[in-house]
């Protein structure tokens, strides 16, 4: 029985000095999660058509994070820009506006244009912080440029609860909310056509 926690011991100090994690990379069951929580958003309405972009340094933001309460080898891995954009195309936000699609080219500066740039994404005390600054120009002529900061729900009860398996539920659903919220925030702002 010595020898058998001796062995133990020795393997558990050989993780954790190398440092073997578990990655969780989130946004892969995004589209999923919002599948079933789409209703959840409840945006105002606008007529605006408009197309939107999403800076590059967001689309390939990543985000990793440990969290004590489901076991330190799990490394959380957020990547905004992905759950940003599958938000957007959600029915749910799509029909808050006119039209409202993704611009592949930049170039074009012709019509409406909405650019979302992540300023910054924490998840902490169990929820995401997110400040997401939000730029509408009309024919390359600025509209509107403000940051726009929310705390996502707290889902400590989740984390706590369910392990893994709901840590990986929580930060979605947080994130998510925090989203919405600054969707909420940056809609009431659009000034009338």
């Amino acid at each position: 029985m010595n020898k058998l926690l001796r062995m133990f011991s020795l393997i558990a100090v050989f993780g954790i000095v190398t440092g073997c994690s578990i990655n969780h990379p989130i946004a892969k069951d995004y589209p999923a999660f919002l599948s079933k929580n789409a209703g959840t958003g409840d945006l105002p309405k606008t007529e605006l058509d408009t197309d939107y972009s999403i800076a590059g340094s967001t689309e390939s933001h990543r985000y990793e994070f440990r969290a004590a309460t489901v076991g330190y080898a799990h490394v959380w891995i957020v990547e905004f820009g992905k759950i940003l954009d599958q938000t957007l195309n959600a029915p749910y936000v799509q029909n808050s506006f006119g039209r409202f699609d993704k611009r592949l080219n930049n170039s074009d500066s012709a019509g409406s244009l909405v650019q979302f740039t992540l300023e910054n994404y924490e998840f902490k005390n169990y929820r995401a912080y997110v400040s997401v600054k939000i730029e509408l120009t009309k024919d390359a002529e600025a509209v509107l440029s403000k940051t726009y900061s929310a705390e996502g729900d707290s889902k400590g009860g989740q984390m706590w609860g369910a392990g893994p398996f709901g840590m990986k539920s929580a930060t979605l659903a947080s994130t998510k909310s925090a989203i919405d919220n600054i969707l909420k925030q940056f809609l009431n702002d659009i000034p009338n056509p």
